[in-house]
């Protein structure tokens, strides 16, 4: 999983032909790995304030709207990619737009067996 954090205050600075630049990024990523065949799924998610936070404690429920914490960057979204290593997972998070701005984590995806520790 190709995961793309976002800072809104750097996206807020960004003038507005670099902003349409990222967005046709993206669309040459989505096209290039479709075409390779290593795109399974892609998705961006909403802003975090219009999320919530759930936590149970001793039994009961609580849930606050926004993010879960207090941080300079979020969680945007995805890409779902089938990769043969490692390497290449990095090579393909190194092309992803946002990667110039803040960051794009690789993470394996576990397929229901215990990690390789």
């Amino acid at each position: 999983m190709l995961m793309i954090y976002m800072n809104p205050v750097t996206w807020d600075a960004l003038p507005e032909r670099e902003r349409r630049e990222i967005f046709a990024g993206h669309e040459r990523f989505v096209a290039m790995v479709t075409e390779s065949g290593e795109m399974i799924r892609a998705e961006a998610l909403a802003d975090p304030s219009t999320g919530a936070a759930v936590r149970v404690r001793q039994g009961a429920v609580h849930a606050t709207d926004g993010p879960y914490a207090v941080a300079e960057e979020h969680f945007g979204g995805y890409y779902l990619v089938e990769c043969p290593d490692r390497e290449r997972a990095v090579e393909l998070a190194a092309l992803i737009p946002d990667a110039r701005y803040t960051g794009v984590e690789v993470r394996p995806m576990m397929d229901g067996a215990a990690p390789d520790l």
